[in-house]
């Protein structure tokens, strides 16, 4: 088993919001990070203007204090703890090229979505592909969005992992001021309720666009939660509060909150916006969409009733009105 420093390297891996979030929290604890970016020009306007050009822009950092690097072999090398948030849908993409054995590491991810391939979740894809034992993976949950990090709002984040040791261990990197956490060993329902509380926005926000109102949410939501409570028994049948923070909480404020992407995508494709259209005028990954056809591939398996999960991917894959997808919703849901 492998061996917590008392002082452990940490890496990330991404450029985006989330990634910038995370940074920000790190160093409040850390005295140097090491940070991946695919893009060197990225890099190099970082460092000249001391924040992210593109993401969270108002986060300033010390570049004394970070290390930022275009080569993830080095990062990985340089690197105890390593923090994977990216968009799920780049994921292999990025690792593929990556020579350096990540077994004797700790993995973390903040990635909320499956590896699309093989409907994967990310602890099983390093576990399954790269070796990692799942005792050295850890899971990042919410409900937390990266806009409320910059603003130093509080916050609450669960550290999952089959090693409550190492659960503990990142979540000390993570905590702060106006960061709080807990930690938790459901690795695989903390996953599942991730990836399907970004499917389950998608469809409050395409409620949203066709114009339904508060009372019809709060019951779309209300069956969200007992649908994804039914799918990650089915999945990993073990003892867990589907109330807590970590499922209810972060279901919650994707669904209902000013900073989610997926229910801004929904909301676009409740106004009538076509899938690409909506993707390329928000420019960020909505990872709902790609997380409803895993969950309905998965489900085929499973057979679990899901019928809002079945309503978004009608709408978005077989191209379903969406009224007549929601309106068949609506006798469903109670």
């Amino acid at each position: 088993m492998i061996q917590l420093k008392a002082t452990p390297r940490v890496g990330i891996v991404g450029g985006g919001s989330w990634a910038t979030a995370l940074a920000k929290v790190l160093t409040e604890n850390c005295s140097r990070i090491n940070w991946f970016m695919r893009k060197s020009d990225t890099i190099d306007t970082f460092k000249l203007l001391q924040h992210n050009p593109r993401y969270l822009s108002e986060v300033t950092f010390d570049m004394n204090r970070l290390n930022l690097t275009d080569d993830l072999d080095k990062l990985v090398k340089m690197s105890d703890i390593i923090i994977f948030a990216i968009p799920s849908v780049f994921l292999t993409n990025v690792v593929a090229p990556l020579r350096t054995s990540l077994k004797n590491k700790i993995v973390v991810s903040a990635i909320k979505g499956l590896i699309q391939e093989d409907n994967l979740t990310i602890g099983e894809f390093f576990n399954r592909v790269y070796d990692v034992p799942l005792e050295q993976i850890a899971i990042i949950s919410g409900p937390c969005h990266a806009e409320e990090i910059a603003l130093e709002r509080l916050s609450y984040l669960t550290f999952s992992s089959r090693n409550l040791k190492v659960a503990r261990a990142v979540a000390q990197l993570l905590e702060c001021h106006y960061v709080r956490t807990t930690i938790s060993d459901d690795i695989y329902g903390t996953e599942y309720g991730a990836v399907l509380k970004n499917v389950f926005a998608v469809a409050a926000g395409i409620c949203h666009g066709l114009r339904y109102g508060d009372n019809f949410q709060a019951v779309l939501i209300s069956n969200a939660l007992q649908e994804m409570e039914r799918f990650v028994h089915a999945v990993d049948p073990i003892a867990r509060d589907i109330k807590s923070s970590a499922y209810l909480g972060d279901l919650l404020v994707t669904a209902y909150s000013q900073f989610s992407r997926n229910r801004t995508f929904g909301t676009m494709i409740g106004k009538g916006y076509s899938v690409k259209s909506a993707q390329l005028e928000m420019l960020m990954i909505a990872e709902g969409y790609y997380a409803v056809k895993g969950i309905h591939e998965i489900n085929s398996q499973y057979k679990v009733h899901m019928p809002i999960t079945n309503a978004v991917y009608n709408i978005l894959y077989e191209k379903i009105a969406p009224n007549i997808e929601i309106r068949l919703l609506t006798n469903e849901i109670r």
